[in-house]
């Protein structure tokens, strides 16, 4: 793809000698959402953990932005400008959406200079309003002083974005970001992701739900085996054999999915 800003090249990763990951070649193009599709066992969680340096990679190199970020550890990974959210979110449940969103962004807090000029407290006011914009393009603002815990797996899920955001993400990876959540919300939840790739914020996502999620898609990449058998825009997918044959070796839950 042109204007890439997340390549693999040859990605691959072995779990007791089982190569999880077999020369895996992805690109995603900045201001895309990026799809990666294909059974339960087929690699998808490998790669993305490999790629945002959850797991270190065998063989094979990644690179953001043009820079070799193979086995850099998560929280340089995440410095650079891309952030990874889970299918089970991870907020600070005790603590308040907006409070989640405050403690997001990398490189805040006081200095002794700060303290003595006052300007902590001229940061500290576009760090909220910052937030307050965040939690209101994602529709959750009404929501800004309720516990984390207290959220729907869908608005938890929006939440992640939202400290993604926070954080100037460039690039944000995301394992089955509508699992378990209403259509209705998950909708919504993807056209907020339309919006901000037109800001240039480009989506890496694994999902299941094919049904939901293909029509908001700009490529998708079908796994199986560990290794990509086929690629393309969605039509070029559903009317693939190959992909067709791959999901008739799935489960039933995962063939109602959409293919």
């Amino acid at each position: 793809m042109k204007n890439s800003i997340l390549e693999t090249q040859n990605l691959s990763k072995f779990f007791d000698g089982l190569k999880a990951l077999n020369r895996v070649n992805i690109s995603v193009e900045k201001g895309s959402i990026t799809l990666v599709i294909g059974p339960n066992g087929s690699g998808k969680t490998t790669f993305i953990n490999t790629v945002s340096g959850f797991y270190r990679a065998d063989e094979g190199k990644v690179f953001f932005e043009g820079v070799d970020i193979t086995n850099k550890p998560p929280h340089e990974i995440s410095r650079l400008g891309i952030a990874r959210t889970f299918q089970i979110p991870q907020p600070l449940k005790k603590m308040t959406v907006l409070e989640n969103l405050l403690i997001a962004p990398d490189g805040y807090g006081e200095s002794v200079m700060s303290s003595v000029t006052g300007s902590w407290m001229k940061k500290e006011e576009e760090i909220v309003e910052k937030a307050f914009k965040i939690l209101e393009f994602l529709k959750i603002d009404h929501l800004w002083d309720s516990e984390a815990q207290n959220l729907s797996g869908g608005q938890l899920k929006l939440l992640e974005v939202g400290r993604a955001l926070m954080k100037n993400a460039k690039l944000i990876i995301m394992d089955e970001p509508i699992a378990g959540v209403n259509p209705v919300l998950s909708h919504d939840m993807l056209e907020r992701f339309v919006e901000l790739k037109k800001m240039e914020m480009s989506f890496l996502i694994v999902e299941h739900r094919l049904d939901i999620v293909l029509k908001y898609t700009d490529y998708v990449y079908v796994m199986a085996n560990g290794s990509v058998i086929t690629e393309g825009k969605e039509e070029d997918i559903l009317n693939n054999p190959r992909v067709v044959e791959v999901y008739l070796g799935a489960s039933d839950s995962e063939i109602e999915c959409g293919v």
